[in-house]
């Protein structure tokens, strides 16, 4: 058992009430401050309602997912996507894991997560106080002992993600990196996302290249959704995550087939459909909407019968099927992010207990910090393995100066 102490945890997000819970494990005399009037508000919404708990995955996998992927070494080892899952399934919770190794409840309910966090805290003893926002450090510190900020970001303000925590670690004196949106559709200014709205791609691949020509990101296959403002889903969410200006999106529409392949396929098809247009022999190999699209990107006739089209043509048509570029002009507003980039600066937290470098009866835990990681999981994981470690060093009065 952790020595005794008071600690008080400001939010009952994902990382708040996984601190709390830890704390009172470890001995300490719990209190639970939630703006809310339920907890887990952001939580239950995660994963479209189902909650991806975790990534399966070992720790170098994981860190090369998330930004600033060094600071969490320690509390990852700590608190590992393996002991997330055994540790949901001891409170009664199964898990399933699913495509690119992402952890849900079997139920698909994000609310049993939630629901099993908020029944262990009651089993332990914390308390828990709804409708309570603390907008001055002094109030979180009101009854002494140690004080956790896991108050979230900007992301889905609606939530109760307003930003609070930052200017609570600004009075104490903390630096806070500038915001931004990430896991965030992306827009463009290229007319055919508009006129492909609605539509889903699966199986495909997502590149991000910069204005350099270097590969910031590759991902897939997987799925991604034209919008009317750009592009989103799955894919895209985790692209945003290395977006910057300048950066384009290019999409491989077959994945599966080698450039060779390809052009075998479309050589066969074009053969067999010689006497069609060119955009009607295009029918059993791509989405119906997507022809009309890539024919004028490839530069061919749509009108020319297909038995006429030229071999460099055709190399053109397969270079935009492997290579179908879209261009990115920024992402959607800040509260149609999934997470927020920037927080806590982490060179004043101590990576081992999440403890503020500067206030000894500080710690830190969830997005409120500089951390943040690509969709299936890893955010969440994030606030799990950080908001262990602060209510146990909380718990403790442990800090590691």
């Amino acid at each position: 058992m952790c020595a005794e102490n008071r600690v008080t945890v400001v939010g009952a997000g994902a990382a708040g009430l996984i601190a709390a819970v830890r704390a009172a494990q470890c001995g300490a005399n719990v209190r639970l401050l939630e703006r809310n009037n339920r907890p887990g508000v952001k939580l239950s919404i995660t994963g479209k309602g189902r909650c991806n708990v975790t990534n399966n995955c070992d720790a170098d996998t994981f860190l090369r997912h998330c930004n600033n992927g060094k600071f969490l070494r320690s509390a990852l080892a700590h608190f590992s996507p393996a002991d997330v899952m055994a540790f949901f399934e001891s409170l009664g919770v199964p898990l399933v894991t699913e495509r690119g190794r992402r952890v849900f409840p079997q139920s698909g309910q994000a609310s049993d997560i939630v629901n099993a966090l908020v029944r262990e805290a009651a089993r332990l003893g914390v308390s828990i106080e709804y409708g309570r926002r603390v907008r001055a450090l002094d109030a979180g510190f009101e009854k002494g002992g140690a004080l956790i900020l896991a108050t979230g970001g900007i992301s889905y303000p609606k939530t109760g993600s307003t930003g609070d925590g930052y200017r609570l670690a600004e009075q104490a004196g903390h630096t806070v990196a500038p915001l931004s949106p990430s896991l965030i559709p992306l827009e463009s200014p290229d007319v055919f996302c508009s006129e492909l709205q609605g539509l889903s791609l699966r199986n495909v691949t997502l590149r991000l290249i910069d204005g350099q020509g270097r590969e910031l990101f590759r991902e897939g296959p997987g799925e991604m959704l034209f919008t009317h403002f750009g592009i989103s889903g799955p894919l895209v969410l985790s692209a945003s995550v290395l977006w910057n200006k300048g950066c384009a999106a290019v999409i491989d529409l077959k994945p599966g087939l080698t450039e060779q392949q390809l052009y075998a396929r479309i050589e066969r098809d074009f053969i067999q459909y010689g006497a069609r247009e060119t955009g009607n022999a295009l029918t059993d190999l791509l989405h119906k909407r997507m022809i009309s699209v890539i024919i004028n990107l490839a530069g061919l006739n749509a009108a020319k019968r297909a038995a006429e089209v030229t071999r460099a043509e055709r190399l053109a048509l397969l270079q935009t099927i492997k290579r179908f570029p879209i261009a990115v002009s920024g992402t959607r507003p800040a509260d149609e992010a999934v997470v927020t980039r920037g927080g806590v600066v982490l060179k004043e937290v101590d990576p081992r207990t999440m403890r503020s470098k500067l206030h000894k009866d500080l710690y830190f835990a969830g997005e409120i910090l500089d951390l943040d990681g690509c969709t299936g999981g890893y955010n969440l994981q994030i606030a799990w393995s950080t908001g262990w470690a602060a209510g146990e060093a909380a718990a403790a009065g442990r800090g590691g100066e």
